[in-house]
C-alpha cells in the first residue's frame, strides 16, 4: 500500500512539473491594453557591432515615424545584446525573453549560427521569429514562425555571377567566410557562373572568426584569374578590399566582384579608395534614387549622428513594418500563429524598393540591383545601373 501511494505521489509530481513548464512555454493570453514586447536579439559587442547598431537604430526609427502603439498596443523594444559570437548565449537570451520577459514577438538575430540556435524556441513557444539579418537561404525551414525581412545570400549571389558572365569575364576564383552564408554564396556564384559558359578555377574558404586575407589573396594573384569573387560578412569588407589593394591584385589585372555585404554602406567612407570602381549586387544602396529611400536616409542620418544606413538596418526597418502591419491585422492579438498568418503574402514599397513576403516560404521577395562605387561629393557611394525584379530565394 505504502507502494503504491509513494508510485501515485511520483506521478502526481510529475505532472505538475509537466503543467508548470507548458505553462511558462505558452503564451499568455493579452489584452488590448498589456504591452506589445518585442525581443530584438542582436550583436551589440564583438566584431559585428556594426550589424546590431545599424539594425537597433531603424527599428528606433520605425518606431518613432510610425509612433509606439498599434492596434491599441504600446510596443515595448527590449534590445539584448548577444555579442554574435554563441549561438547558445542567444538562444538562451531567447529563451529568457519568452519565459520571463513575456516577449510576444523575437527579432534580430545577425548571423545565422543564432538564428539556427533560437529556431527550436520560437517552435515550441510559438512565438514569431523575424529574421532581419541573418543570411543562409533555409533558415525559414527550421521553424513555421520564422520569417526573414532581410535577405539571402543566394538571392543577391546568382544576379552577380550572371552578370559576370554577360561582361567577358571567363575565368574566377571565389573567396568566402567558411559558414552557411558563405557556402550558399559559393555555390550558387559557381553553379550560375558555370551555367553562363565561365569556368571557376579555385574556392577558397577563410574562417568567420579573427581572419587572416593575406594568404588567401596571395593564392589568387598567383592564379590568376579574371576576377575575385567574394562574400565576407558586414564588417570585414574593409580589411579584404585593403589588402586586395597593397597586394597590387588589381594592377595585375585582377579585377574584384561581390555581394554588397563587402561594401557595406556603413563602412564604405572608411575603405575610401580601394572601394572605387568595384561592381557588386545587392538589395539595397544608401544611394537607392527613390523618394522613400531619400526620405529614410535624411530620417536615419538625423537620428544618428550622420551615420549612415546599410543593407542591415532596411532588415530592421522593414521587419519592424511588417510586425505593425500584423498586428494591425490581428486586431492586437499576439497569438503567433495568427501573426505570422497575417505577414504571409504581404507587400509593401520598403526604402529598398518594392518588396513581399512569399507565402510559401515566409522568406522576402525583392528587386537585387548591380552597383557600382562612384566618388561623390567627398563620399562613395554604391551607384545602381541595373536591376533584376521580384528576385525568390533560388535556394544554394
Amino acid at each position: 500500500m505504502k507502494r503504491r501511494n509513494s508510485s501515485a505521489r511520483r506521478r502526481f509530481i510529475t505532472s505538475l512539473a509537466a503543467t508548470a513548464a507548458a505553462a511558462a512555454w505558452s503564451p499568455r493570453s493579452a489584452f488590448a491594453a498589456d504591452p506589445l514586447r518585442i525581443g530584438l536579439i542582436l550583436p551589440l559587442t564583438g566584431p559585428f557591432a556594426s550589424t546590431g547598431r545599424q539594425i537597433e537604430a531603424a527599428c528606433r526609427l520605425y518606431i518613432a515615424r510610425n509612433g509606439d502603439t498599434v492596434a491599441g498596443r504600446k510596443v515595448d523594444l527590449m534590445v539584448k545584446d548577444d555579442t554574435g559570437l554563441a549561438p547558445e548565449t542567444t538562444k538562451r537570451i531567447a529563451q529568457e525573453m519568452v519565459v520571463q520577459e513575456h516577449v510576444a514577438i523575437l527579432a534580430g538575430f545577425g548571423l545565422t549560427p543564432l538564428a539556427f540556435a533560437t529556431a527550436p524556441v520560437a517552435t515550441e513557444a510559438k512565438v514569431p521569429m523575424i529574421v532581419m539579418a541573418a543570411a543562409t537561404s533555409v533558415i525559414p525551414q527550421r521553424s513555421p514562425f520564422i520569417v526573414r525581412s532581410g535577405f539571402t545570400l543566394p538571392q543577391v549571389t546568382a544576379p552577380m555571377a550572371e552578370w559576370a558572365a554577360k561582361n567577358k569575364i571567363k575565368k574566377v576564383v571565389t573567396l568566402v567566410t567558411d559558414y552557411g552564408p558563405g557556402l550558399d554564396a559559393e555555390k550558387t556564384f559557381v553553379k550560375r557562373f558555370a551555367e553562363g559558359g565561365g569556368s571557376v578555377s579555385d574556392s577558397l574558404r577563410t574562417p568567420l572568426r579573427s581572419p587572416d586575407y593575406a594568404p588567401f589573396l596571395q593564392r589568387v594573384k598567383d592564379a590568376k584569374p579574371d576576377a575575385l569573387f567574394v562574400f565576407v560578412p558586414s564588417g570585414e569588407g574593409t580589411a579584404v578590399l585593403k589588402q586586395f589593394a597593397e597586394r597590387g591584385l588589381r594592377e595585375s589585372g585582377i579585377n574584384l566582384i561581390c555581394t554588397g555585404d563587402v561594401l557595406d554602406d556603413d563602412l564604405l567612407d572608411t575603405i575610401g579608395q580601394p572601394a572605387l570602381g568595384i561592381v557588386s549586387s545587392h538589395h539595397y544602396s544608401a544611394a537607392h534614387p527613390s523618394p522613400e529611400n531619400k526620405a529614410y536616409v535624411d530620417g536615419f542620418m538625423k537620428a544618428n549622428g550622420g551615420m549612415r544606413p546599410n543593407f542591415h538596418s532596411v532588415g530592421g526597418y522593414d521587419g519592424m513594418h511588417l510586425i505593425y502591419e500584423a498586428v494591425k491585422k490581428t486586431g492586437g492579438a499576439a497569438d503567433g500563429e495568427k501573426i505570422v498568418a497575417a505577414m504571409k503574402g504581404m507587400a509593401w514599397t520598403s526604402p529598398r524598393g518594392p518588396m513581399s513576403i512569399d507565402p510559401a516560404t515566409r522568406d522576402v521577395i525583392q528587386n537585387v540591383y548591380i552597383r557600382k562605387v562612384e566618388s561623390r561629393d567627398g563620399h562613395y557611394w554604391n551607384v545602381e545601373f541595373d536591376k533584376i525584379d521580384n528576385v525568390k530565394d533560388p535556394g544554394a
